[in-house]
């Protein structure tokens, strides 16, 4: 480290932080959503499709099915966590991002 520089994240964290335009303390919370919602959609998938399927067998159709739906969930559970973590905004704006890309509207 070079004489009177402060020490500062390096590696992947400060990476992602540069990325996303946030401080790199951030992106731990950022993170942290990111990974309960993904928890929460896995442990969600066993008791959902249950209720399509009562034998165990989980047909291709139900498969598809729930891939279909659980993306509008996937992206409510971020916004739901994003804001009790303190992270609304940034999800916010991810979502908006997200929609426009997979929906190919020009923006900002």
């Amino acid at each position: 480290m070079a004489e009177g520089q402060a020490p500062g994240p390096t590696g992947w964290i400060a990476k992602l932080g540069a990325r996303w335009g946030v401080a790199p303390g951030r992106v731990f919370l950022i993170l942290l959503v990111f990974a309960c919602t993904g928890t929460t959609v896995l442990l969600l998938k066993r008791p959902v499709v249950s209720c399509f399927v009562s034998d165990g067998a989980q047909p291709l159709g139900i498969t598809v099915l729930y891939y279909i739906l659980i993306l509008p969930i996937y992206n409510i559970l971020l916004l739901v966590y994003g804001a009790l973590l303190g992270q609304f905004q940034f999800f916010w704006d991810f979502e908006k991002r997200f929609f426009r890309r997979i929906f190919g509207i020009k923006g900002k």
